[in-house]
């Protein structure tokens, strides 16, 4: 059999040379071309590496078995749990006192706004009321009577409101200027008014 290349020659002839199952000619005939061909002879070296590398024991055996038992007693584990960072001593101490200064100004600020503005007395409908204001009057307008209606006859009565409205509607109020009982006279005078008596009295 002849080839018109002899480098395609020694390709095909190298496994066979390398496996040792070539006829002994052939084996001289890939050397002496061996020598004189330096393409091939890399190519020889590199299939020689190729072979020894495949001819060598594997160092670690392929158990897929084994693999997928120690990926399973894996994911079983608990995940570990991360313990938080204890904070220096010195944070502590430097955090507890930062809180108690802040507590005594809240306490101070509130001592002191309580001071400025005392809370409001509140009485409930079951307490006794107040004691009346002297010359102040109960007055009780129309349950239709427009707020800017009421607001118009304080102002020209020259009337303040002190208390009210109660549990029926009326109001306490005192005359800024003149006698209560003028006052009292024109407020009965006054039309949209349904009662007008003095404190002392029960609406």
């Amino acid at each position: 059999m002849t080839f018109p290349n002899r480098c395609a020659r020694a390709w095909e002839a190298m496994p066979w040379v390398l496996q040792g199952t070539a006829a002994p000619h052939d084996n001289e005939w890939l050397a002496q071309h061996l020598a004189q061909c330096e393409a091939c002879r890399t190519e020889f070296e590199q299939q020689s590496r190729l072979r020894l590398a495949l001819s060598l024991p594997a160092e670690v055996g392929l158990d897929p078995n084994a693999g997928l038992d120690r990926l399973m007693a894996r994911l079983d584990q608990p995940e570990p749990v991360a313990q938080p960072a204890r904070a220096s001593p010195w944070l502590s101490r430097a955090l507890v006192a930062a809180v108690l200064v802040q507590a005594i100004g809240i306490g101070i600020l509130g001592a002191k706004l309580w001071s400025e503005h005392p809370a409001p007395v509140y009485r409930t409908l079951s307490q006794d009321a107040a004691p009346a204001v002297q010359g102040s009057i109960h007055v009780v307008p129309d349950a239709g009577m427009k707020l800017a209606d009421w607001d118009a006859l304080l102002r020209g009565l020259d009337l303040q409101v002190v208390d009210g409205p109660n549990d029926v509607g009326a109001y306490t109020v005192v005359a800024i200027r003149g006698s209560a009982q003028d006052t009292l006279k024109r407020l009965r005078a006054t039309q949209g008014i349904r009662l007008a008596e003095p404190a002392d009295r029960r609406p």
